[in-house]
């Protein structure tokens, strides 16, 4: 059976080897049609702590390693907004 594979924006780095990613999805609302924004937390695995928050990140899902986190980060897709105007000044 194929992982699954989510993208989303870091919201916090704090925890040792851990990121917060926010995954956004659009749906539809049932009875008013509305397109709606709804978002979930996923605790994923960093191993290196090289990811900082605000950047846009691909986790993959995996084997349990603690009680919160089965996802490990994959790859960065974008930089954080802050560092991009870091590097412009």
């Amino acid at each position: 059976m194929p992982k699954r594979v989510l993208t989303g924006t870091v919201v916090s780095d704090k925890g040792d080897k851990t990121v917060v990613v926010r995954v956004e999805r659009r749906v539809k609302h049932p009875l008013y049609g509305k397109i709606i924004k709804l978002s979930k937390k996923y605790h994923a695995h960093d191993a290196d702590n090289q990811f900082r928050e605000g950047e846009q990140v691909r986790i993959q899902e995996c084997a349990p390693i603690s009680k919160k986190k089965s996802w490990t980060v994959v790859e960065r897709i974008g930089a954080a907004p802050a560092a991009v105007a870091e590097a412009d000044a």
